[in-house]
């Protein structure tokens, strides 16, 4: 419960202005965080635990990992930076259709204008094969595979061989098109066994097959473009959709259509590839666009190679429980 905390509090950051939030994250702003003990009479005395349960009543499912990579890259393009990582492009346009009809809250369009009409943006392939996002490298790195993986993650961070720091490149946008799994391609095409399709193996059947790079790779419409970030502390992992930096082995995205953010959540499942429990509180700081359905999360591991060792291999299944807010003190005595 004591490392689920500052995790917890970094939620209240981004909660705490609305109002079945306000108490519960005012009254822990007190809370003794070395106290094992004060800190579960909290969870206890201020929320209400709600199994998360899918559409068809069934109360387990799929748990995946996520991390934050480190490339190395170049303000330039050269020698083995080849690669770009693309800015947001001037004519994509973000459409918001929630004030008119609520139930597409969570969702937003991506478009372009041509002629008099707003058509879908363009997918990898097209922008990519086109030139269209020409003019809008952010920074080339050496390996594309390692890009698209990035993409995959939502951000990462870079080191840059001229002048040797390290920046964060942080998700800006996304150009509309679902997110399409390489793995399920490659699984689809007979090149690899469900079971065999980690970002391990992918990785190495990439490297084997170098006529089919982009095949595989445009397989995925989806594309992901990111913004430069400085990063003031190196032990804080990037931000999540709730606006707020993600704690190792202790965020989660979700799918916000079924679990709000920002939420306590009691996660029950395994570690990767093995039977040895994960049974933690964890809190819901993100989203991602191949999160989909109520028992359904991505395990944030953390910073560089060994937690992308562990976030490649993990496809466990899992029951998640939601912590909500009691009603407030305050609103009861009114009732």
């Amino acid at each position: 419960m004591r490392e689920a905390w500052p995790a917890f509090m970094a939620s209240c950051e981004a909660l705490i202005k609305r109002p079945d939030w306000k108490e519960p994250c005012t009254v822990a702003r007190d809370v003794d965080a070395s106290s094992e003990k004060n800190i579960r009479v909290f969870f206890e005395s201020f929320f209400v635990p709600n199994q998360v349960v899918n559409a068809d009543g069934t109360s387990n499912g799929l748990v995946t990992g996520y991390y934050e990579p480190i490339l190395n890259g170049a303000r330039k393009r050269g020698g083995v930076y080849q690669t770009p990582l693309h800015r947001t492009p001037d004519d994509m346009l973000t459409i918001d259709m929630s004030s008119v009809y609520p139930e597409l809250k969570n969702m937003r369009l991506r478009g372009r204008v041509v002629g008099n009409r707003i058509v879908p943006y363009m997918t990898r392939a097209e922008m990519l094969q086109s030139g269209a996002l020409s003019g809008k490298e952010l920074v080339w790195v050496d390996d594309p595979i390692e890009a698209f993986f990035l993409q995959v993650q939502g951000s990462g961070r870079v080191k840059i061989a001229e002048s040797k720091e390290t920046i964060r490149v942080a998700y800006a946008d996304q150009n509309g098109h679902p997110y399409k799994s390489i793995g399920r391609y490659l699984v689809d095409k007979g090149e690899l066994t469900l079971d065999q399709a980690s970002a391990q193996s992918i990785k190495a059947w990439y490297a084997a097959n170098p006529s089919r790079q982009n095949e595989l790779l445009n397989a995925n419409p989806s594309y992901v473009f990111f913004k430069e970030e400085k990063i003031s502390d190196s032990s804080k992992g990037p931000k999540g959709a709730l606006g707020v930096p993600l704690t190792a082995e202790r965020s989660i995205a979700v799918d916000p259509q079924h679990v709000p953010l920002g939420a306590p959540v009691f996660l029950s499942t395994t570690q990767p590839l093995a039977n040895t429990p994960i049974q933690r509180l964890m809190m819901a700081q993100d989203t991602g666009g191949a999160i989909r359905g109520a028992v359904r999360a991505d395990f944030f591991w953390g910073l560089g190679k060994p937690a992308g060792e562990k976030a490649g291999k993990m496809k466990q299944q899992g029951f998640m429980w939601v912590l909500l807010p009691k009603t407030p003190v305050s609103q009861a005595a009114k009732q």
